[in-house]
């Protein structure tokens, strides 16, 4: 196998498509947005390329006892009434620097080939603590796009990320930007504890309202409640640990 090889699975016809990327990272914010657009629009994607690399892990999926090599794919929507998209999604991003790079020039590659001129690359931005306030942090390849995404309520922060953006994510607005594609990154508040649903619809919310689309969240404001369990859980173990590290009566008693 070469270093990249890309297999053109379909062709479509696309009418003023965007790519949308939600590769693994903080919080999975990205990748639980593009699977529930995915599974939303189900009925309207179809999957037209698969990227391999030698940047992947050394491994396979097994569904149903059937293995198949690590890939990210990329499914064309055509979306009613809204601009059709390019929805990139995998189970892994590159090992290496290199990796990453070679990775994301393929990406904009075969955006270029449908004939996207405009990227959205879909992420968490870690807080360290648990929130129930979802804002939605961003940062673009070109000034001119800040006003649009400010009026869908994406907050612009300074030396926000602290950082800045690693992986394809941010790739994606540096490389984009030469390139000449109009570029944006949209990142869920997180605590990057956990799997995040409730960061991953403020995301979408954003992306409705720019790309003009309309989305039901019944599945992954299941998923937000199955998390909040898991929290409420964490939550509890936490406040015993800390009544079972308070001093007793008798241990006041020694201290001077």
């Amino acid at each position: 196998m070469d270093e990249l090889e890309i297999d053109a699975v379909a062709e479509v016809e696309l009418d003023d498509p965007v790519l949308v990327e939600g590769l693994p990272g903080v919080g999975h914010v990205g990748s639980l947005a593009v699977e529930h657009l995915l599974e939303e629009l189900e009925g309207d994607s179809t999957l037209v390329r698969r990227v391999y690399s030698q940047e992947f892990p050394p491994q396979v999926s097994v569904e149903d006892g059937v293995a198949e090599l690590t890939c990210a794919e990329i499914h064309a929507v055509s979306v009613p009434d809204g601009r059709d998209l390019l929805l990139l999604t995998g189970d892994h991003q590159a090992q290496t620097n290199d990796g990453h790079y070679v990775l994301t020039d393929a990406f904009l590659d075969i955006a270029e080939e449908f004939g996207a001129e405009e990227v959205y690359a879909l992420g968490g931005v870690p807080t360290g603590e648990l929130i129930d306030e979802y804002a939605v942090v961003g940062a673009v390849s070109d000034e001119s796009l800040l006003e649009a995404l400010e009026d869908a309520g994406v907050e612009f922060r300074e030396d926000e990320p602290a950082g800045g953006i690693v992986g394809v994510s941010g790739l994606l607005l540096g490389l984009g930007q030469r390139r000449s594609f109009d570029a944006a990154c949209l990142m869920g508040e997180t605590s990057g504890y956990l799997v995040d649903p409730k960061s991953a619809r403020a995301v979408l919310e954003v992306l409705e309202e720019t790309l003009g689309f309309d989305l039901e969240y019944e599945s992954l404001d299941e998923r937000a409640d199955e998390m909040e369990e898991v929290i409420g859980k964490i939550q509890e173990m936490e406040q015993q640990q800390q009544q079972q590290q308070m001093p007793t009566d008798d241990d006041l008693r020694y201290i001077g």
